[in-house]
């Protein structure tokens, strides 16, 4: 892998890449964070050597170079997941690729789903901590102790200051901004109702298809690692209708200025 990543590394480093200090993964139909960057570079994975390729309709595919706040960011425009049949190491390839290139900051975004029945759709959570229901680690790999420690602390996984700075932006713009414990399970179907039990049980606030992985890896990598979910719909058990992934899609997507707001203001200040 130390191979694969350094091949990487320096195609992309040949492309213009250079130094970024923040990585960003932006989720399901949180696209428009690209709208507002000074691009210097772009290329679509399918041209990045040892990269996975994005397979969902509404992820875009493609790398992102440019500033933001005045500063230098390395931007995911659509991410990897388990569901489309990738391995955990496929899915976070790119988060050891960003950290290589130099980011010491990783701001992650997801759509999500809200167990908790005091958050309602189209609204924000940061992530405190999360439960990992994938069934397995991005870590449990031959060799993983070459790229850091195998046994990494997961005592504190999302960076305590950037998530007090969240909620002081969130309460300065009136931005409604929940903190809780993001659940992620492999998908690709959504829950039933049973599994919504068990969920909050648990003691999961939302539940994704997502996250997690990345965030074992830049935690294993020693970045500060902060995520935000946009809340796209209640997960009620009792009373539970069918889904339909056009309205999360479109909930994302009205819920995205402010998941935007959070971003630039944060990134303003690191």
């Amino acid at each position: 892998m130390i191979k694969y990543i350094n091949e990487t590394a320096e195609y992309l480093q040949g492309k213009g890449f250079k130094n970024p200090e923040i990585g960003i993964i932006l989720g399901t139909g949180l696209g428009k964070l690209v709208d507002e960057i000074e691009i210097i570079s772009e290329v679509s994975y399918n041209q990045v050597p040892h990269f996975p390729t994005a397979t969902v309709e509404f992820h875009k595919g493609k790398l992102i170079y440019g500033t933001l706040e005045g500063k230098t960011v390395i931007v995911m425009q659509g991410r990897f997941h388990l569901y489309e049949g990738y391995s955990l190491q496929d899915v976070t390839y790119p988060v050891r690729i960003m950290e290589k290139l130099g980011i010491k900051t990783l701001l992650v975004s997801n759509a999500s789903g809200a167990i908790n029945l005091d958050f309602k759709k189209g609204e924000l959570m940061i992530i405190e901590d999360h439960i990992n229901l994938q069934g397995s680690s991005p870590l449990a790999f031959k060799g993983v102790e070459t790229l850091g420690e195998r046994f990494t602390d997961m005592s504190a996984p999302y960076d305590l200051e950037i998530n007090a700075k969240f909620k002081a932006i969130a309460k300065t713009n009136n931005i409604v901004l929940h903190e809780g414990v993001y659940a992620s399970v492999v998908g690709p179907q959504l829950e039933t109702r049973a599994e919504y039990r068990m969920l909050k049980i648990l003691g999961a606030d939302a539940v994704g298809m997502s996250t997690v992985p990345e965030i074992i890896v830049a935690n294993h990598l020693n970045l500060k690692v902060a995520a935000v979910s946009v809340l796209t719909d209640e997960c009620d058990p009792e009373h539970l209708k069918p889904v339909d992934i056009g309205e999360i899609i479109a909930m994302a997507g009205k819920a995205e200025p402010n998941m935007i707001t959070l971003f630039k203001a944060l990134i303003k200040t690191l």
